[in-house]
């Protein structure tokens, strides 16, 4: 497990070297991002919702997401309530996503193979629906602009959202009992193979930590916020929830994990000007997860 997690940090570190020198730019990030999210993820949950049994007891996973990222987005509210309103919006964004397609999957895979997968996979079908419903709500709401959602544009969001929709596809499949041609298998298995290092580089080209020291604050309370409030919950549930480990290990892990990067495509596209705030943020939790998640490797494994 030591050299497991050694390998992915050295292919995280080996993206920022690259963009370093100048091999690769950030502005790369987007067509590898395209390329993971559109291609590699969704081949890799298709061939991992299609070897494995979804027990009914994993329904309940994205249930709990939501409502912790509906608690999470609350309290949020409250705890930075005095701040300007932009900050407040950018905050309360980020505050209930959380990365599971780039960050989690390949470490996930390292720890727990296909079993793992199929209870993240699961897990994010909830940070989905969190991330493009809550998180865009709200930060639509705390934008200059104002709200100005439709329930037709959140839907055609959630639509649109490739892993999603294979997520909900890969499901229905499997307690239908249906198996995909084993040619579909093979080329998706082939293809899977491709997600780990393209998330890893990918995570490693976004590595920015440049930010306006009037941040420093603000950053520093909703790291303790974000990471008390997911501890607190994680081993509460994982401690008093009657089901079976795995699915307690994903509760008590991914709520520990990064928050999503999508919130920095929302910040673009919403007209926020903490994108590099955002960006800032989703690195630093980035590596504060990674020793998070080796802690609990070397407990629980």
């Amino acid at each position: 497990m030591n050299q497991a997690f050694i390998n992915i940090l050295l292919i995280i570190v080996l993206g920022y070297l690259l963009k370093r020198i100048n091999i690769l730019k950030e502005k790369d990030g987007a067509v590898i991002s395209k390329i993971i999210f559109n291609i590699t993820l969704p081949a890799l949950v298709i061939v991992t919702f299609n070897s494995v049994k979804i027990e009914p007891s994993l329904i309940l996973l994205p249930v709990i997401v939501i409502i912790f990222g509906l608690i999470s987005a609350f309290l949020t509210f409250f705890v930075f309530k005095k701040e300007e309103k932009e900050l407040k919006g950018t905050l309360i964004m980020l505050a209930p996503g959380a990365n599971v397609g780039l960050f989690a999957y390949p470490i996930v895979h390292v720890m727990w193979g296909t079993e793992g997968l199929t209870y993240f996979g699961m897990f994010d079908v909830g940070t989905s629906i969190v991330i493009w419903v809550i998180g865009y709500i709200l930060g639509s709401y705390f934008s200059e602009e104002g709200l100005t959602l439709k329930p037709v544009a959140i839907l055609k969001k959630l639509g649109n959202s490739i892993p999603l929709m294979t997520y909900i596809v890969a499901s229905i499949l499997n307690y239908s009992h249906i198996q995909l041609p084993s040619t579909i298998i093979d080329v998706a298995t082939t293809i899977s193979q491709a997600n780990m290092p393209l998330s890893l580089l990918l995570l490693g080209l976004y590595l920015n930590f440049t930010f306006d020291k009037k941040y420093f604050k603000p950053i520093m309370k909703f790291l303790t916020f974000r990471y008390g409030l997911g501890l607190l919950f994680g081993l509460a549930l994982y401690f008093f929830l009657p089901f079976d480990q795995m699915f307690r290990y994903t509760l008590l892990i991914g709520l520990l994990l990064p928050v999503g990067m999508s919130a920095l495509v929302f910040g673009i596209e919403l007209k926020y000007s903490t994108t590099n705030l955002i960006a800032t943020i989703a690195n630093i939790t980035i590596l504060i997860s990674i020793v998070l998640l080796y802690v609990f490797a070397i407990f629980i494994l």
